[in-house]
């Protein structure tokens, strides 16, 4: 009587047996009537029509698959430093989240909650064109210099208004200066254009750009077919990359803050560019341990997970509390990161040591130059 109720209840599912297919609907691998699912894909065999209730089964049941992973990884790389890496590369790999695609998603919430809690916005009005600053040749040229009584200014204790004074005078002086370079670019502009193509390239294309910005400025030019033809500018690809590039410049001189915000959401993506060139510092200086190279490369995913895990964590203390907790939480990660090296690579605390020292160093080295070139590209496509 009890197998009977166990059958019916089992008869009841997707999966009973007068549902059973004896071929796998997704990748065609034969099937036994026994197989509640295929050996070559693990698609479920039943042949069953998707009804409205199956299809939240489905998915309620891969949301609670995936949250078990979910907590199994984040309880291995919170308390054992060191030990999901070795697991994952050791075969243990269903019971724990994909590192490439954890490490993405937690970069993407961590940047997000950077974005969107700061008003970057709010920089663009310091943008060229936006409100006038004090430094403004209109304010500049209006300050009343005959009216300032130096004799009164001195006794008065103002050598603050002294400097001020001179900063006025010194930023006049500076405008004129590149007021008088673009007369001299325009008067003959189709002689600078030929000085500029005997530069070499880089000088050469930057040269371009800046020409670019002033004929906007002096021509009102938006695209690159509306340059005049007295400027005799042929449409090369290179003529057309540092006129795009002084579109992207002129852009980020008068949207500083919408720029700043571009370029965090890029950085998400930026990271992956990153520790694969970071991984291979880890293979070169651990190359007796006979760890391939996408072993490191897993190990690096795990360690900058657990970092923007401790980032997130330091924003919301940070929210909450009006502090600055970011320091103590770096350090946490510098102590977690060096037991994590211990119980990975199985050296020496000696040893450890050195090669945290000289791994961290790489580090920052490595994320200078990649963001270097991530703000000079940005500013170039933007």
């Amino acid at each position: 009587m009890e197998k009977n109720k166990k059958i019916t209840a089992y008869q009841k599912k997707r999966h009973r047996l007068q549902y059973r297919g004896t071929a796998c609907l997704n990748c065609g691998h034969p099937l036994d009537i026994s197989d509640k699912y295929c050996p070559n894909c693990s698609q479920e065999n039943s042949t069953k029509k998707l009804s409205f209730k199956d299809f939240f089964d489905e998915f309620f049941a891969s949301l609670i698959s995936y949250d078990s992973k979910l907590l199994k990884t984040l309880t291995a790389l919170l308390t054992k430093p060191g030990k999901i890496t070795l697991d994952y590369v050791k075969g243990k790999r269903i019971s724990y989240t994909n590192p490439f695609r954890f490490l993405l998603s937690l970069s993407i919430i961590y940047f997000l909650m950077l974005n969107f809690s700061s008003d970057f916005s709010h920089y663009d009005r310091y943008g060229e064109g936006q409100n006038r600053s004090v430094f403004d040749e209109e304010n500049l040229r209006s300050f009343n210099f005959s009216g300032v009584n130096t004799s009164e200014i001195i006794s008065n204790e103002s050598k603050k208004d002294l400097d001020k004074l001179n900063n006025v005078i010194d930023t006049l002086n500076f405008i004129e200066k590149i007021k008088r370079k673009d007369s001299l670019k325009m008067a003959d502009p189709i002689g600078h254009f030929e000085k500029i193509k005997q530069k070499s390239l880089l000088p050469r294309v930057g040269a371009k750009r800046e020409f670019f910005n002033l004929l906007m400025d002096k021509e009102d030019i938006f695209y690159f077919d509306d340059i005049p033809d007295k400027y005799k500018i042929t449409n090369t690809k290179e003529n057309e990359f540092a006129f795009n590039a002084a579109k992207s410049f002129a852009r980020f001189k008068k949207q500083p803050g919408s720029f700043l915000s571009s370029i965090i959401s890029k950085l998400p993506f930026t990271i992956f560019f990153f520790l694969p060139v970071f991984a291979i510092f880890l293979w070169v200086i651990y190359i007796r341990k006979k760890y391939t190279y996408t072993e490191h490369l897993i190990f690096s995913f795990h360690n900058q997970s657990l970092l923007f895990i401790l980032l997130i964590i330091s924003f919301l203390v940070d929210s909450i509390f009006d502090t600055t907790s970011s320091w103590f939480f770096l350090l946490i990660f510098s102590i977690y990161l060096f037991f994590a090296m211990l119980r990975y690579y199985k050296q020496g605390i000696f040893k450890t040591i050195v090669k945290f020292v000289f791994l961290n160093t790489i580090f920052f080295i490595l994320a200078t130059i990649t963001l270097t070139f991530l703000l000079a590209g940005s500013v170039y496509t933007y």
